[in-house]
């Protein structure tokens, strides 16, 4: 870490003097932060790569506006980085967890993830938080001395969003706090929040730019009312689009805003002097006020109303659910339809966990898909039509 990058962090940030280290021990780098490898590494994988291919809300290829999950965790680093300046704390490090958080997402987003975790409940379940770690301690492969991409606790920590009990006493140090109810650090509690900031936001966006949505609708819900009423007395002749950008622009203003004051007023109650002073407190200290998070629930609660559930999302979703599934049963009752490297994968898992690591691997296979790939994997496999040898090779 250079001398003015320490000088600009505040005591309860994370740093290179203050990092936990990483699985495998490794030369600091000589140029650059621990944290600033973290991202440089994130960015360079191919798991980051994917998302660009992968559905926040709505499928891949249905439209080349809507989000994806790169689109998103790009946003989500914009905004936490924004963050972090204004209190002190370490922008590299939010930035790699900001990037990092989403890698394990399966492809069709949520209902992706759900159908999978279905087919995985007899077998540990799958948790998107849980194989975005797997992806960055071991499923990744670049480098020679060891699997992974030797990320510091504090990005893995970060990572690390939510954790049963159970599955927290497997991960060693990143899943203590689970099992001692302490906090991550700041710079992961304020990516954590950062992220709700960004998607509920865009997918408002989107949902209004694919006619999902529509201003008197959004109108129910507090914090759009209130920048709408701003916009449309300043702007009264404006079109959608220009109104639409307006609106959240200024509704992801204000959140942001009230994130940073209301965590500046924790964070001198709290007197942290440490990033371990941050651990040990009882409660989060990055947060929104009791006013925003009331007015944040009901635009979540909103958004799972009327547009996670609107019906040509559901159909989007059924569609993607019985994808997953299909091509889990499939794998699973006859691994070698998967490709070679694949197999290897399972007979690796195997050796190591017997049946179970079999399975495991199929859910890697499926969770590393892009929505493409596994439309594309779902007609090669399921399409009568596609028998001839040139459509069966890769």
């Amino acid at each position: 870490m250079t001398q003015n990058a320490h000088l600009v962090l505040a005591p309860y940030a994370c740093s290179d003097a203050t990092s936990r280290g990483q699985l495998h021990d490794e030369n600091a780098p000589s140029h650059r932060t621990l944290y600033q490898r973290d991202r440089d590494r994130i960015i360079h994988s191919a798991a980051f790569r994917r998302l660009e291919y992968k559905t926040q809300v709505f499928v891949n290829h249905e439209g080349d506006l809507f989000r994806t999950r790169l689109t998103h965790s790009i946003e989500v680093a914009q905004i936490a980085r924004s963050i972090a300046r204004e209190l002190g704390l370490n922008e590299d490090l939010t930035e790699a967890i900001a990037l990092s958080h989403d890698l394990g997402h399966t492809p069709f987003g949520h209902a992706g993830q759900t159908a999978l975790n279905k087919c995985m409940k007899d077998y540990g379940g799958f948790e998107h938080n849980l194989q975005s770690l797997r992806i960055v301690d071991s499923l990744e492969e670049r480098y020679a001395d060891y699997k992974g991409i030797n990320l510091t606790f504090e990005s893995r920590e970060g990572i690390l969003k939510h954790c049963s009990l159970k599955n927290a006493k497997k991960l060693g140090d990143v899943g203590e706090r689970f099992l001692d109810n302490t906090q991550p650090a700041l710079e992961a509690q304020l990516t954590n929040l950062a992220d709700e900031i960004a998607y509920s936001n865009h997918d408002i966006d989107d949902g209004l730019r694919y006619g999902l949505l529509s201003f008197e609708e959004m109108m129910e819900t507090t914090l759009f009312r209130q920048q709408y009423e701003y916009v449309i007395k300043k702007y009264p002749d404006q079109n959608e689009r220009i109104l639409t950008h307006e609106i959240i622009r200024r509704m992801i203003s204000h959140m942001v805003v009230n994130l940073i004051e209301n965590s500046r007023k924790n964070i001198l109650q709290a007197k942290p002097l440490s990033p371990d002073d941050v651990r040990q407190n009882g409660r989060p200290l990055i947060a929104f006020s009791d006013e925003l998070q009331e007015q944040a629930t009901e635009l979540k609660q909103f958004m799972f109303k009327t547009l996670y559930r609107h019906y040509r999302v559901h159909r989007m979703s059924i569609k993607a659910s019985q994808t997953i599934t299909a091509l889990f049963d499939v794998f699973v009752n006859d691994l070698r339809i998967l490709p070679p490297e694949a197999q290897a994968h399972c007979r690796h898992l195997f050796n190591k966990e017997g049946d179970n690591g079999n399975i495991r691997g199929v859910a890697d296979y499926i969770a590393g898909m892009t929505d493409r790939f596994a439309i594309v994997e779902y007609e090669r496999i399921f399409n009568p039509r596609q028998l001839s040898m040139i459509n069966l090779i890769p």
